[in-house]
């Protein structure tokens, strides 16, 4: 099954499943960008909107990117801003959103599903201003090892999906290839148990 094709399926249930990866995300993403000022930001790979909400108390225009069109769908449902402007795109091409935009990129949950991480900082780079944010949380690379991928339950079973490993230095070396400079990298734990594998991984870089 297609990446695209299961988060289709998955956005119904997205929002209301357990998922501790989901949930320690947001906590991740308020934590990190409360530190922050921001006015436009380019949400990669925003799904049903979970942190575009949060995003909205700070920002006065958002980008939300998504390759899931049943994703965005539940977004719109639950976000009716004029601030706000959904669209749906492959992060793997070019993005359609006009260079020098935003102040700030989020990432959240995305990448694992995107082999070249390359690409992902050369587009980031054009689309932000001067001493633009690039904010990313992924499930940590130690997770990646050890087996853990992003699933969800179906009637028939678990569903897993596609995903690529990537290790810490493959973020830290294709941003700095790509004009970045790290800021801030900080590893997420489930319930604060810190003698065991930290679940995701956040970077902050600038442009």
């Amino acid at each position: 099954m297609s990446i695209e094709k299961a988060y289709n399926i998955w956005a119904n249930q997205y929002d209301t499943n357990e998922n501790r990866t989901r949930d320690l995300d947001k906590k991740c993403t308020i934590e990190t960008l409360s530190n922050f000022d921001f006015k436009h930001v380019l949400e990669l790979g925003c799904g049903t909107g979970k942190n575009t909400e949060w995003l909205l108390n700070k920002a006065d225009r958002i980008i939300g990117l998504d390759f899931s069109q049943e994703m965005l769908n539940k977004a719109q449902e639950k976000i009716s801003d004029k601030r706000v402007q959904f669209k749906k795109a492959d992060l793997t091409k070019n993005w359609e959103v006009e260079n020098n935009f935003a102040d700030l990129i989020t990432s959240s949950l995305t990448l694992e599903h995107i082999e070249h991480l390359d690409h992902i900082f050369s587009q980031a780079n054009r689309k932000l201003k001067k001493n633009g944010l690039f904010f990313i949380s992924e499930l940590h690379s130690f997770k990646q090892y050890a087996g853990s991928k992003a699933r969800y339950e179906t009637e028939n079973g678990t569903e897993e999906l596609e995903v690529y490993v990537h290790n810490i230095s493959d973020y830290i070396i294709n941003a700095k290839n790509n004009g970045f400079q790290l800021i801030e990298l900080k590893e997420w734990f489930d319930n604060n148990a810190e003698n065991e594998i930290p679940r995701l991984i956040s970077f902050v870089f600038k442009k």
